[in-house]
C-alpha cells in the first residue's frame, strides 16, 4: 500500500492550482501579490543549487518547504544555518509576481553568520554592523531580465521591510524589517 505524506498530497495540490491561479492576487494584508498559494524560485551561484517550492498554501506555511529555504540559503562559507524569516520571502515572492516572470531569483546572499558578516564589513563600508542577514531576515536578489531598479520598484509596491538598491553591485536587499529605503 503506498502512502501519500502531507508534504506530497498538498505538492499535487499545489501543482495543479499555481497554473490556475492568477499572477496578481487580490492583495492580502501588505503584501499585495504574494497570493494564497505562494512560490519562491532561486538559483545560488555560489553552491550551484536551485530551489523552486511553494511554501504557502491558503494561509499555512509548508514547515518542510520553509526548511528547504532556510537550507537553500545558509551560509555557504561556514555551512550554518539559521531560519530563515518566512516574512522575508513573503516579500520576496510577492515582488517577483509583481514583475510577472518565471526566471528565477540568483540569491547573492541570505543567511550570514557573524562570522561572515565581519569578514565582508571588513571589506565593504556598505554591510552593516547588525546586518538582518545574522537573523535570517534579509536577501540580496538579482535577475537578469529585471533591471535593479525593476526590482527596487516591485519591492517598494509590497510596502513591507526594507529595500535596498545596489545599483553598482547590480542587486536589490530585501528584508523583513522596519519599512526604510536606501541606495542609488
Amino acid at each position: 500500500m503506498t502512502t501519500i505524506s502531507r508534504r506530497g498530497l498538498l505538492g499535487v495540490f499545489a501543482a495543479t492550482m499555481v497554473t490556475a491561479a492568477p499572477t496578481m492576487s487580490n492583495a492580502f494584508g501588505l503584501l499585495k501579490g504574494a497570493g494564497d498559494i505562494r512560490r519562491i524560485r532561486m538559483y545560488n551561484g555560489r553552491t550551484g543549487e536551485s530551489l523552486d517550492t511553494v511554501y504557502w498554501i491558503e494561509g499555512e506555511y509548508i514547515p518542510d518547504a520553509l526548511k528547504e529555504i532556510t537550507y537553500f540559503a545558509r551560509d555557504w562559507r561556514t555551512n550554518q544555518l539559521k531560519n530563515i524569516d518566512p516574512r522575508t520571502i513573503d516579500i520576496a515572492a510577492a515582488a517577483h509576481n509583481l514583475m510577472e516572470i518565471r526566471e528565477p531569483y540568483l540569491l547573492l546572499s541570505g543567511y550570514r553568520s557573524p562570522k561572515t558578516n565581519a569578514m565582508l564589513r571588513s571589506r565593504s563600508k556598505g554591510v552593516a554592523k547588525n546586518s538582518l542577514h545574522m537573523k535570517g531576515q534579509a536577501t540580496d536578489l538579482r535577475l537578469k531580465s529585471r533591471s535593479v531598479s525593476q526590482m527596487y520598484k516591485a519591492a517598494l509596491a509590497c510596502h513591507a521591510g526594507g529595500v535596498g538598491k545596489y545599483s553598482r553591485s547590480n542587486f536589490v536587499h530585501m528584508d523583513c524589517g522596519p519599512v526604510r529605503t536606501w541606495g542609488a
